[in-house]
C-alpha cells in the first residue's frame, strides 16, 4: 500500500520552463508582448515555483515520491534554460551593431514625407518653414519627430 506516486511538479515545472523560453518568438510580434516578454516570465516563475515544489517533495518526502535523482537534473535543466533566456534577453540584444547609415545626435535629417493623423503628406521641409502662429512670420528652428514602434 506504500506505493511511491511520480513527482508531476518536476516534469510540469521544467515543461513551463521550455515553454516560457519558446514562446517569446511567436509573441514578439505584438507590441505588448515585444519589449518586456512578461509572458515568458509568468512562464518562468510558474516552472520554478513548481521545480522548487518538486524538488522539496523529492528530498522531504523521498519514501513517498520518486525522483531523488531526477529532481536535480531536471531542476538544473530549467535553471540553465532560464539562463539561457536572460542572457539572450539581457546581455546579447544589447550587443548587436550600431547601423552605419543612421544619424547621429545633432545631424540634420534627410528630407522625407509622411502622412499625417488626416491622411494628408507632410514634409520635413514644410514643417521648418511654415510659421507656427498665424499671424507671426518666424519659422521653428526645429522640428521634434517622435517614432512609435507598432502596427497600425
Amino acid at each position: 500500500m506504500n506505493e511511491r506516486r511520480r513527482n508531476w511538479h518536476l516534469w510540469l515545472g521544467f515543461l513551463l520552463c521550455l515553454v516560457g523560453f519558446v514562446s517569446y518568438l511567436p509573441l514578439a510580434r505584438f507590441p505588448l508582448t515585444r519589449d518586456v516578454p512578461w509572458v515568458s516570465y509568468l512562464f518562468f516563475a510558474a516552472g520554478l515555483f513548481s521545480l522548487g515544489i518538486g524538488l522539496s517533495r523529492a528530498f522531504g518526502r523521498p519514501e513517498q515520491f520518486r525522483g531523488k535523482i531526477l529532481a536535480p537534473v531536471l531542476s538544473l535543466l530549467g535553471l540553465l534554460v532560464v539562463g539561457m533566456f536572460c542572457f539572450f534577453i539581457f546581455h546579447a540584444a544589447k550587443q548587436l551593431p550600431r547601423s552605419a547609415r543612421s544619424p547621429q545626435v545633432g545631424q540634420r535629417a534627410p528630407d522625407f514625407s509622411l502622412l499625417d493623423a488626416n491622411k494628408e503628406t507632410v514634409t520635413l521641409a514644410a514643417l521648418l518653414t511654415t510659421p507656427l502662429l498665424a499671424g507671426s512670420q518666424k519659422a521653428p528652428k526645429g522640428v521634434l519627430l517622435i517614432f512609435y514602434r507598432g502596427y497600425w
